[in-house]
């Protein structure tokens, strides 16, 4: 039984399960999602989201801690440059981890986990172009709407031909 422990130890020593986790981060910052196993996403998600915080404020120290994590100088730039500016505003919650199903060969619960700014699918165009994650306008639905336009427009465009038929 597992009273207590709060780490999945992934079936691995502590030095493979910490290469493991640093390498899928790498992934992660490079491509911005990839697909894996539930169990893997859940302790990546754990293992990313501080790095993510530390990138946030771009210091020496800050840059030398997560390389430490990483060891990779290409991430550690990537992280700093491009998905900081990101994921400045946003308070927590970086990641988003989406059940695909199962992998076929060992029917293996399967998971795509993303960074939540850099998918442009659950975004709207205006948050797309401005960077932000501000919510969208919200749309009413009302009965007769389109109908209600459609006849005042037909009703103002003969009174406006008129005007130009009587001036003339």
């Amino acid at each position: 039984m597992r009273h207590g422990r709060k780490v999945n130890q992934l079936s691995r020593t502590k030095a493979h399960r910490d290469a493991l986790l640093a390498n899928m981060t790498i992934s992660l910052i490079k491509h911005k999602r990839m697909i894996t196993t539930v169990a893997k996403a859940k302790a990546l998600r754990r293992y990313v989201e501080p790095l993510l915080t530390r990138a946030k404020e771009d210091n020496t120290h800050n840059r030398r801690i997560v390389f430490s994590y990483l060891q990779d100088k290409h991430a550690i730039t990537e992280l700093f440059g491009g998905v900081a500016e990101k994921i400045a505003s946003r308070p927590g919650g970086y990641t988003r981890i989406i059940k695909v199903g199962f992998r076929p060969g060992d029917s293996a619960d399967m998971a795509m986990i993303e960074l939540v700014d850099f998918n442009t699918t659950y975004q709207s165009k205006a948050q797309q172009k401005s960077g932000a994650t501000a919510a969208p306008a919200k749309k009413t639905r009302r009965a007769g709407g389109a109908r209600k336009k459609a006849t005042k427009d037909e009703g103002e465009a003969p009174a406006s031909e008129a005007t130009d038929t009587s001036a003339e």
